[in-house]
């Protein structure tokens, strides 16, 4: 939304003079007061803080290919690794202990659904650099005005839930190393301030915190890797058999999964600055690498760790007391595990980071006049609906991951799907097939008929498929004693099968949207 243009600073000469002085100098060079309105003035001290500080005050704006300023290359594949290397993909990698599984099938689980989920990330980075839009925006295109506004809301839902994991991993860090001192709740909402002070800044800030946090993390974790992984109990085997055993191994697949496909509906928000030509197998390839391996590299020293807990009984107890004490008992010597655990607190920032720009750029796109709100408000506002999940369920770190990924896996499918058939089949796959300048324009858009319709019966095949510990869908309940997650794949096949002929349809109904 345009903004009207303000001098950067007013000029008020001593004596009005008809003729050059050049004993007549400026003497007030701050901006303008800011003008009334509740709205005005914080654009105002929005475009203020820009001027000072750098924050940006771009919002939601389509980036034009003349107004970028590109990142380097690498932090296309850097900034996942920041945001991924974490103690919340480390817990992840518990479940498969949690399920039944031993470590040689939690393994290949895991490095099989992040890869899959990794790759459909990779391909929505592909429409950031050549569109210059949100992924959101780009949604329009395939989803209608009014469909993409459920995306915006589930986005928003889905970058707190991923905010409230990481500050939670991070207080419950710092909680340890400060021996119960630093009180869970104050862990958590030390965690959330530092992600708010490089989201508030905005995509500067959180890129050029993502591009170094990753070094850091991955020395910690090579460190961990060298102290414990050799005691993983590799003899064990899973007690699991037939069905049973294929519906856990779908159930742990699910939310691994979700894990890196749930970042598919944000990720061009960090792409939108590259150039226009950037090639797309270099945006997917490093997006992809990007967050598959540093995934894994958490997750899979989680099922080593996780795998021992049946034989190691003095982690058993101390992984009931939390998962920061349980670090500070596997590591040594007991002062080098402390400085450790300090640095990983900050590893639940990188989460953060990503996750409170987005979500306060998806709230811009819900609709219109918000928009007209500056992003830096909506960033607060999520931050203080962070400290209240994160608050709320800093106790229930497994069970919050084990519900929260799966759930985010279910409509990503979903939501990359449409994207995808849309490109390939009814744009044939090239970007001129979008009129970019319209991207705000509700009438040209297309209806949405065909994107709400097979987006919501891809939920229905999610519901039908799904293994919570709350419910458990009518199709899930047939494979093994447990149940088999297959929400994924049912969401899959039903919204592509329903997308496919209702958007003929609707092109035939509505010519040129």
């Amino acid at each position: 939304m345009a903004e009207p243009k303000t001098p950067e600073h007013t000029t008020i000469t001593s004596i009005p003079s008809p003729t050059p002085s050049t004993s007549s100098q400026p003497f007030d060079t701050l901006p303008p007061p800011p003008p009334h309105g509740p709205l005005a003035r914080l654009r105002h001290y929005e475009a203020l803080l820009d001027h000072k500080l750098g924050v940006e005050k771009n919002g939601p704006a389509r980036i034009l290919p003349e107004d970028r300023k590109p990142p380097n290359t690498a932090v296309m594949a850097l900034m996942w690794a920041s945001a991924t290397m974490n103690l919340s993909c480390f817990a992840t990698g518990f479940l498969g202990w949690e399920f039944g599984l031993d470590l040689k099938q939690s393994i290949l689980t895991v490095v099989f659904g992040t890869l899959i989920g990794g790759m459909v990330t990779g391909w929505c980075a592909t429409l950031g650099p050549p569109t210059g839009l949100r992924q959101v925006a780009i949604s329009r295109y395939s989803f209608g005005w009014y469909p993409s506004k459920i995306i915006a809301a589930l986005n928003v839902v889905e970058q707190l839930g991923w905010s409230s994991v990481g500050s939670i991993t991070g207080g419950l860090a710092l909680s340890a190393v400060s021996d119960g001192h630093v009180s869970l709740v104050l862990g958590v909402i030390i965690v959330a301030v530092l992600g708010l002070i490089f989201s508030f800044i905005g995509l500067r800030g959180v890129l050029w915190y993502e591009s170094w946090a990753w070094a850091i993390f991955f020395v910690i974790f090579m460190v961990m890797y060298g102290e414990v992984a050799h005691l993983a109990d590799t003899k064990t085997v899973s007690q699991l058999h037939g069905q049973s055993l294929s519906g856990t191994v779908l159930t742990l697949l699910g939310i691994v999964y979700g894990s890196s496909a749930s970042w598919s509906s944000i990720v061009s928000d960090y792409y939108v600055q590259y150039p226009v030509n950037t090639s797309k197998t270099k945006v997917f390839l490093l997006t992809t690498i990007g967050i598959t391996i540093p995934t894994c590299i958490g997750m899979v020293l989680g099922c080593c760790v996780g795998s021992t807990m049946g034989v190691n009984k003095e982690w058993a107890d101390t992984y009931d007391s939390g998962l920061g004490y349980l670090i500070q008992t596997m590591l040594y010597p007991r002062g080098f595990a402390k400085f450790l655990l300090v640095v990983l607190v900050l590893s639940g920032i990188g989460i953060n980071c990503i996750a409170i720009y987005s979500a306060a750029l998806s709230i811009q796109l819900f609709a219109r006049p918000l928009q007209i709100v500056p992003r830096a408000f909506w960033t607060l506002m999520i931050f203080v609906g962070i400290l209240l999940l994160g608050v709320a369920g800093r106790n229930h770190l497994l069970a919050v991951l084990q519900n929260f990924l799966a759930l985010l896996g279910y409509w990503n499918t979903a939501f990359f799907v449409i994207l995808f058939t849309e490109h390939y089949l009814f744009r044939k796959g090239k970007v001129d097939n979008y009129d970019l300048e319209v991207w705000n324009t509700q009438s040209k858009m297309p209806n949405g008929i065909a994107g709400l319709i097979a987006f919501l019966l891809g939920i229905v095949g999610c519901i039908l498929g799904m293994v919570q510990t709350w419910y458990v869908g009518v199709i899930a309940k047939r494979i093994g004693e447990t149940g088999g997650d297959i929400g994924n794949e049912l969401a899959f096949v039903f919204t592509l099968m329903a997308y496919v002929p209702l958007r003929y349809l609707e092109r035939r109904w509505f010519p040129g949207r």
